[in-house]
């Protein structure tokens, strides 16, 4: 019976905090173009990563990578100063890896680090793949492969698939 209501009492207790932490991090992209870093960073804390633009100002990211799903990002000048704050990782903002020449370290910049880094494919043929946890089409538990082939040092291709850390056993179950 103690473990019933144990059960219970802590599935209503991560219901609650998921809300609440869903709920603040909703209000992240409600962020207005200018406001000073510090106050985003008094509200939403530290960037979990960062790394400088040509302007002299820094792109910032707050990341929930390897295990969470969203991840927010904005471009601070030199005074401080940002500009809107964005989802990056959605079907739509990953596009962008369509147009260009994309490096590991410009993904890095746009996206914040990914959740895992593996490689693939047969020794003659292996390429580095990125993998970032997020929500396809804002739904579906997800994973985007970015791809940056044998020698690592550009994006070949990207590809959603499903998030194998969300799927049943169902042997077990």
């Amino acid at each position: 019976m103690k473990n019933s209501n144990f059960t219970r009492i802590s599935k209503a207790g991560f219901a609650a905090i998921s809300v609440a932490f869903l709920t603040a991090c909703g209000t992240m992209a409600d962020t207005p173009p200018g406001t000073p870093l510090h106050q985003i960073e008094a509200e939403y804390g530290r960037p979990t990563y960062s790394c400088p633009t040509e302007n002299g100002g820094q792109r910032l990211i707050w990341s929930m990578q390897p295990m969470g799903q969203y991840a927010w990002a904005t471009n601070a000048d030199a005074a401080g100063n940002t500009d809107r704050v964005q989802p990056v990782l959605t079907d739509e903002h990953f596009r962008v890896l369509s147009s260009g020449t994309w490096t590991p370290d410009q993904v890095r910049c746009e996206f914040g680090p990914p959740a895992e880094i593996t490689t693939v494919g047969l020794p003659a043929s292996r390429q580095i793949v990125w993998s970032y946890r997020y929500r396809q089409n804002h739904t579906w538990n997800s994973l985007m492969y970015v791809y940056f082939g044998r020698d690592g040092s550009k994006v070949t291709r990207f590809h959603p698939g499903p998030d194998p850390m969300y799927e049943r056993n169902f042997m077990f179950d």
